[in-house]
């Protein structure tokens, strides 16, 4: 759903930026107004963004290869991070530039003197629309979430891109009707480029915290405690397991969960029946939590000796660490 949903946000984000993108050049080249100029970059910058985003979503479906055996399903993370950067130097550092440019050579309007306040009304009224779909779809993966939560807790990256980018297009609309509206009113141009200002600043803020977040996906990110409760219980839901001694979980991409755990195993007869118990548990992941697609349990034999000595819960059957010259184990303990 949520690939779904962010596609349908992007795609209603990138026709409205190129309608308004259009609008605002014409209404720039008409009166001259920098925060027309700097509102027009930004729409262009962010209809290349959402352009980055739905090529990242298209390659991230590619399948695994023996180079990426894990697949690509990251890669949509990449071109997110790729869109925190275009927005901060295209859209934010054109914005700071173009007023100081404007701020020493201070121009008033010079032609058509309510026309960008028309564009930049309408402007408002379609990234509603698109702020509003992004919204709705957001809705339907975010649950009982506070929106900065949402933000900063989604695997997905589409929807909080385009919900940060279309709540920035909108504020930075009233920032540019605020300049413009003033510089008509006081016929100081000044105010012109202190609206353009005040859109670069936000303009970096958001790339800012965009790169922040995507940055952490990047890195890798583990299950949420709500999965990581269920894993839990999948796994020691069955007979043949009797605890778990350490677990790991790593998001390969939005959807695609890794698995990773040592397990006490009851005493089996034979290898068959601990390969069925295993398959058993894997199966019961899988059934509570779908997006744990990639799965590797390893059985063990639990010690509480060995875990009250802190030596390592499955010490007993572990490999003996080698040891320096002082008789202390070289490595860290085993289990």
């Amino acid at each position: 759903m949520s690939a779904n949903g962010g596609t349908k946000a992007i795609v209603a984000a990138l026709l409205a930026n190129i309608g308004i993108a259009v609008t605002k050049f014409i209404a720039f080249l008409l009166s001259g107004s920098s925060s027309m100029l700097a509102e027009s970059i930004h729409s262009v910058a962010d209809s290349g963004n959402q352009g980055l985003l739905l090529l990242g979503g298209k390659r991230a479906r590619r399948e695994a290869t023996p180079q990426h055996p894990f697949g690509y399903g990251r890669e949509r993370y990449i071109y997110a991070f790729i869109v925190s950067i275009v927005l901060f130097s295209v859209g934010g550092l054109f914005a700071l530039y173009e007023a100081y440019h404007k701020w020493d050579h201070e121009e008033g309007i010079k032609s058509w003197h309510w026309l960008p306040v028309v564009v930049l009304v309408a402007a408002i009224i379609m990234e509603s629309f698109s702020f509003r779909t992004a919204i709705k779809e957001s809705n339907h993966i975010r649950g009982n979430q506070s929106w900065v939560r949402f933000i900063r807790r989604a695997k997905a990256p589409e929807l909080p891109v385009v919900l940060l980018e279309d709540f920035g297009a909108l504020v930075g609309l009233v920032f540019a009707l605020f300049g413009v509206g003033m510089t008509l009113i006081t016929g100081n141009g000044r105010w012109d480029a202190a609206g353009t200002a005040m859109i670069g600043i936000l303009l970096v803020t958001i790339a800012i915290v965009l790169a922040i977040e995507t940055k952490s996906l990047l890195l890798g990110e583990g299950a949420e405690q709500h999965d990581l409760d269920a894993i839990e219980r999948a796994i020691t839901d069955g007979p043949e397991v009797e605890r778990i001694i350490h677990m790991k979980t790593l998001y390969l991409g939005p959807e695609e969960l890794m698995v990773a755990a040592k397990i006490a195993v009851r005493a089996c007869e034979s290898a068959q029946d601990l390969a069925r118990g295993i398959n058993a548990a894997e199966a019961r992941i899988r059934a509570a939590v779908p997006i744990a697609r990639v799965i590797y349990l390893e059985p063990d034999i639990y010690s509480a000796t060995a875990a009250e000595a802190g030596t390592g819960a499955a010490a007993d059957t572990a490999v003996p660490q080698p040891q320096d010259a002082s008789g202390e184990a070289a490595g860290r303990p085993g289990g």
